[in-house]
């Protein structure tokens, strides 16, 4: 991921700036989906961070060496956003999920510490009945201590049937990013 760039912010499809492939990030809010790809890209402030849940209201599109975008998509779960707010976000990722063209992975990430809560579990569902590629990504692994990451992450990946594109991260450290990264150059590469 040798060049990145912010592109634009997009509510609906028609908005998407072209039909680049996708990989898109989905996740609870402040979950770390905006550190992710400034870790993935090594850019500290390519992707706009804030200790605020709910910051993300659109789908940000990052072009990825003028191949793909990774994209940053709004956080669910969020408890403050109004009904008619939390409809349009599942409208526009329904929509981006089902009529884009060109998704090559969708990134589940959640908290490493806090596991898959229930709305993550939905969406994990979800995702898997529109048999779309699922990349699982759990953040924050520097919040467990060295000692307990093995256990906890065995714990992880027994609960979810061993799956081989489980990432464990941290993006203060940068523990795993790399093979992150090459696993979405590789799917990137595959696809094209």
């Amino acid at each position: 991921m040798k060049q990145a760039a912010y592109i634009k912010g997009a509510v609906k499809i028609t908005d998407i700036p072209d039909e680049k492939p996708i990989i898109l990030f989905l996740g609870r809010s402040n979950v770390g989906k905006s550190s992710l790809i400034n870790s993935l890209t090594n850019r500290k402030n390519l992707a706009h961070t804030s200790g605020t849940p709910g910051k993300t209201m659109l789908l940000n599109f990052y072009l990825i060496n003028n191949d793909f975008y990774l994209v940053d998509a709004p956080g669910y779960g969020y408890a403050r956003r109004s009904k008619k707010m939390l409809d349009d976000f599942i409208i526009m990722i329904e929509d981006i999920l089902l009529k884009h063209p060109k998704i090559i992975s969708v990134m589940l990430v959640f908290d490493f510490k806090i596991g898959l809560t229930e709305a993550d579990l939905d969406t994990y569902e979800f995702l898997k009945s529109l048999n779309v590629n699922i990349i699982l990504v759990a953040t924050k692994k520097d919040k467990i201590s060295k000692s307990k990451q093995l256990s906890h992450e065995n714990k992880l990946r027994k609960s979810l049937n061993n799956p081989s594109n489980l990432f464990v991260i941290s993006n203060l450290n940068k523990d795993n990013i790399e093979n992150l990264r090459n696993y979405i150059m590789k799917e990137v590469n595959a696809y094209e």
